[in-house]
């Protein structure tokens, strides 16, 4: 009980800005394999700001960037293609970017709108969000929040349309994507 108490009394108070870790944040996604598995992959480079208010939820804001070239999915050459023209084309997009545009309470939890821009194109998102943590201190002494956001995009919408149908009728690439950003943030 004492350990729950110390953490609610740990979180901010008032309006705070942080920047985001890269060193212990990242961007996730799931998709859809020849219509059997799902293959999961992780951008390793994530950075941005986080404004949190936490009595008024509704005036928090994030922007993030994440380095579209840092892409792994275990497989070496299947990360070379998603890094060339035919999905992500890193050399014309090497970033792609989340900004929030509205965030409020929804049951016990809450969801963020905002715009999201891959592939040289930008639509609208909700997210769910998870979070943000209490604050706690982190070993440089500064203080710091953790939060996670989910959301389901069509990849053809950012226009990522390449696909092939196999003999069985399969396709190679589904087009729902479940995109995740775990965050860790420095209060700035």
């Amino acid at each position: 009980m004492r350990f729950v108490l110390a953490l609610a009394l740990a979180a901010p108070l008032m309006a705070a800005e942080y920047s985001i870790d890269s060193k212990h944040s990242s961007a996730s996604f799931s998709v859809r394999h020849m219509m059997v598995s799902n293959v999961r992959g992780q951008f390793s480079k994530v950075a941005g700001t986080i404004l949190y208010d936490p009595a008024k939820v509704e005036a928090s804001k994030v922007e993030a960037t994440i380095d579209v070239s840092t892409i792994d999915t275990r497989e070496p050459k299947r990360d070379a293609d998603l890094k060339s023209d035919e999905f992500f084309d890193v050399a014309k997009f090497p970033e792609m970017k989340f900004r929030s545009t509205k965030v409020w309470k929804e049951g016990a939890g809450l969801k963020m709108a905002g715009d999201l821009t891959l592939h040289g194109v930008t639509q609208p998102v909700v997210m769910e969000v998870e979070g943000p943590s209490p604050e706690v201190k982190h070993a440089s002494g500064a203080m710091m929040i953790g939060v996670s956001a989910t959301t389901t995009i069509s990849r053809k919408a950012f226009g990522l349309t390449w696909n092939r149908v196999l003999e069985t009728g399969a396709i190679v690439v589904g087009d729902e994507v479940t995109v995740t950003i775990d965050l860790e943030a420095l209060r700035k």
